[in-house]
């Protein structure tokens, strides 16, 4: 199939991992009305039919979370209520509206919090706004309390994220 250069250069403008979609939709498509060669117009009608929800298109998200826990408490506790609390809105929780999503759940990776700095980095370019310690980390009843935490909190904030205290106690 021969790509006219103004849809090819459209098409190279998509990330890569939607690019071969998008080929892959057009050229199918154009196969099926007996043609060899692609307009811009196959081109916008192909993403928006198979693709356009891979693209990023959708409504924006006001925040997007993270929530760091405690290595050693991850070995007994799922997660569960951390989750409870984001999806009900409730304790820590409590002052984000509908459109806020949890893009990150993660273990410090062990003391003194080795993981956090490395994760949170990467989750930064993913739109990541704030982190939530876990209230596992901040305990102190049946486990100890994180003897890193301040560490952790400055070196989330040094990124310029905000960082909340507690999940769901």
């Amino acid at each position: 199939m021969k790509w006219m250069l103004e849809p090819f250069n459209e098409t190279e403008k998509r990330p890569l991992y939607v690019r071969s979609m998008v080929k892959k939709t057009v050229e199918k498509d154009i196969k099926a009305q007996v043609r060899n060669e692609e307009t811009l117009k196959d081109g916008r009608k192909g993403r928006e039919k198979n693709i356009s929800f891979a693209e990023g298109n959708e409504k924006p998200v006001q925040e997007k979370i993270a929530i760091v826990r405690c290595e050693t408490v991850s070995e007994v506790c799922p997660g569960v209520a951390c989750f409870k609390a984001f999806n009900k809105k409730k304790l820590h929780f409590k002052e984000y509206g509908n459109d806020t999503e949890i893009i990150g759940f993660f273990t410090c990776g062990g003391c003194p919090g080795r993981r956090v700095s490395r994760l949170v980095k990467s989750l930064i370019k993913h739109g990541l706004t704030t982190v939530h310690l876990s209230s596992c980390m901040m305990l102190d009843s049946d486990y100890p309390p994180c003897p890193h935490i301040e560490e952790i909190r400055k070196s989330i904030e040094s990124k310029g994220l905000k960082v909340v205290q507690g999940t769901h106690h």
